[in-house]
């Protein structure tokens, strides 16, 4: 597979440079939060305004490929961390087991949200099937995370956070959007059909806002200061590791079942990506007054950084190849 670095994949870099160099932070960072949140909301809701019914029917009820994205995320996942962190037992100098815990948390993490669904749209994939399936993943993360961290190894604290407050999130930054969109559809899906320019370059900056502010978060909490350079370095190779195996084994799964081009693009963006937005808030009340904090939330936030800049030259070659299926696609008639 050949990637083509863009204006766009250029814009992407330029964002982790300045995030880098100028992180916001305080009143700025807590600014920049709120604007990603009104960006995401207003992302859902022009979704919601430009499918129609039959779309949304569609990507609610195709089974199969949500079958497929939960058990990505949720099982295989999960069992590809293990053996990364029986690494911190034979090498602990350079797998120390505060870093092996945090691959077992980022391995039982939801799928991202916002990200997701505007890489498979980017790519022209599935939209509505993304849509379900990283909202019910991160309505069932908030309960199933906890739970197979456990199951997998012991940690100290109850993990009591609120699932209400998730969930609220979710409705209110999610699905209420896009259900008043979606109703308000007969008024601009005329207008969004005729300016697919226009909410394409939406979802860009949506995407490069997300990408700006969540390394700001990772550089103001000082990421580079705290942490070995050895760990961190062991820690990108094993999280471009895992996202290059993922989205490849995504690939063959999707191709085996003879789905199309346009759901595959859903699975190999909502089945290999792990949700920042949702990881750290848990891990705060996970391991709460833990010592090693910082290098357990090493490896979702190396991750999140990968997968956003990964995810947007794979969003271009399949929007390519989306588009020269379609105008290949023969004209029959029934």
């Amino acid at each position: 597979m050949k990637f083509r670095l863009d204006t766009f994949t250029l814009l992407l870099l330029g964002a982790i440079v300045l995030a880098t160099f100028l992180p916001v932070r305080g009143d700025a960072a807590s600014a920049l939060a709120t604007a990603g949140t009104v960006a995401v909301a207003l992302l859902f809701f022009l979704h919601g305004a430009a499918l129609s019914r039959e779309q949304i029917v569609a990507g609610a009820t195709h089974w199969r490929l949500h079958i497929i994205i939960t058990a990505f995320t949720f099982v295989f996942f999960p069992l590809m961390a293990l053996p990364i962190n029986e690494i911190s037992r034979f090498a602990p100098q350079w797998m120390p087991a505060d870093l092996g815990l945090g691959f077992l948390y980022l391995g039982v993490l939801p799928s991202a949200v916002s990200s997701s669904i505007a890489y498979t749209a980017m790519a022209k994939g599935n939209v509505p099937a993304a849509i379900c399936s990283a909202a019910a993943s991160n309505v069932f993360g908030m309960m199933l995370t906890p739970f197979l961290l456990l199951l997998l190894v012991s940690t100290s604290g109850d993990g009591g956070f609120s699932v209400a407050e998730a969930l609220k999130d979710i409705v209110l930054q999610l699905l209420l959007p896009f259900a008043v969109g979606h109703g308000l559809r007969p008024l601009l899906g005329g207008f969004l059909a005729r300016n697919e320019t226009l909410t394409s370059r939406y979802d860009q900056c949506v995407i490069w806002l997300i990408v700006y502010s969540a390394f700001s978060h990772s550089v103001a909490s000082g990421l580079w200061q705290n942490l070995p350079l050895k760990a961190i370095l062991l820690a990108i190779l094993l999280c471009f590791a895992l996202l290059g195996f993922f989205m490849v084994l995504a690939m063959f799964v999707v191709r085996r079942f003879g789905f199309s081009l346009e759901d595959e693009a859903a699975v190999v963006f909502c089945g290999s990506k792990k949700s920042l937005a949702s990881g750290l808030p848990m891990a705060k009340v996970l391991f709460s007054g833990h010592p090693g904090f910082g290098m357990i939330v090493l490896p979702i936030m190396c991750y999140n950084q990968i997968q956003v800049i990964v995810g947007a030259m794979l969003a271009q070659t399949y929007r390519r190849k989306i588009e020269a299926a379609s105008a290949a696609a023969p004209h029959t008639t029934e």
